[in-house]
């Protein structure tokens, strides 16, 4: 990989409710007679903003596949005028700027196979799509909603209050949760505050209650809409990453019944490296290791034996 990035496309692309999303493609003249490449749609992880991932994209596109970035409402250029009472929450992530970025790869790449690398809420995302059953294939890195009894045990009180005591806080304060200020992430919306701070050790219970309250009805109709996946996926998870633990990457997989699964968990050390966490698979420097994991997967449904790792047998979620 060289360390100059290819240009992509600057796009604007429609929430399912006509919100902008400022984007990115890749993409590859089509060859007359030629096979249409896959394109990748990158799901970013809560309040990063897309760019963070653009080596990663410039890496697949070198690889022969199209790549789509994006920003959620409320982060990088996907921001309003003013956060204060932008109250945006994940399922409007999910179920409205997801789902317009598969309908638009759907129709831009008509013929294509649309594939999913998705990090941290990235993952959970995807299964609140209802154009989810178009995906042919799903990479995940720490991928899992933010249950904080899943947190690591030696690190979830530390956690427990900046995430859920201080940021709800300051969430309260400002109208929104100031992250960029302080060096935690970017300013992110107050109802994807709200959905992360959940006691619920069940997602669909964060809406039972308050102004992202749905009927039950509704709460039933979105959990089964995780179960139209049909796309095999592969969750990898870092042995240290404080958010990625075993517990949390099954919590979310139990969603996914009728996606065939795989777990692939990796310790640090076996790349040589004293850490790599919950952020750093996407630095460039794991181009030629890490990197080669997604590549397999999105390109051939294989898991690769380049790196060591553990297969993780699922357990079913409490």
């Amino acid at each position: 990989m060289t360390s100059k990035l290819s240009k992509p496309l600057k796009i604007e692309i429609p929430a399912v409710d006509g919100f902008p999303l400022r984007a990115h493609v890749w993409v590859h003249e089509l060859k007359e007679g030629g096979s249409p490449p896959p394109v990748v749609i990158i799901n970013p992880a809560t309040s990063v903003q897309s760019r963070y991932y653009s080596r990663f994209a410039d890496f697949l596109h070198a690889h022969g596949f199209n790549v789509i970035t994006y920003d959620y409402r409320g982060i990088g250029g996907s921001k309003p005028e003013s956060m204060r009472g932008f109250n945006a929450n994940w399922l409007d992530w999910g179920s409205k700027d997801f789902e317009g970025v598969l309908r638009f790869a759907g129709t831009c790449f008509k013929g294509h196979a649309i594939h999913i690398a998705a990090h941290s809420v990235g993952g959970f995302l995807v299964g609140m799509a209802p154009s989810n059953h178009v995906i042919q294939r799903i990479f995940t890195m720490g991928s899992q909603f933010a249950y904080w009894r899943d947190y690591a045990k030696h690190k979830r009180i530390a956690m427990y209050l900046r995430w859920h005591i201080v940021m709800p806080t300051l969430t309260a304060i400002f109208g929104y949760f100031p992250g960029k200020r302080l060096g935690w992430l970017e300013d992110t919306p107050s109802g994807v505050v709200r959905d992360w701070v959940s006691p619920e050790p069940r997602f669909e219970d964060m809406y039972k209650s308050g102004p992202q309250a749905l009927s039950k009805e509704e709460r039933k109709n979105l959990v089964q809409t995780f179960a139209r996946v049909t796309a095999p996926t592969l969750a990898l998870s870092m042995a240290d990453d404080e958010f990625g633990t075993i517990p949390a990457i099954h919590r979310l997989l139990g969603y996914y019944k009728n996606s065939t699964s795989t777990h692939l968990r990796i310790e640090p050390d076996a790349i040589g490296q004293p850490s790599i966490g919950h952020f750093a698979f996407f630095n460039a420097r794991y181009a030629d290791s890490l990197w080669r994991i997604p590549l397999a997967w999105l390109r051939d449904a294989r898991v690769t034996d380049e790196v060591p790792g553990q297969v993780i047998t699922q357990e079913p979620s409490p």
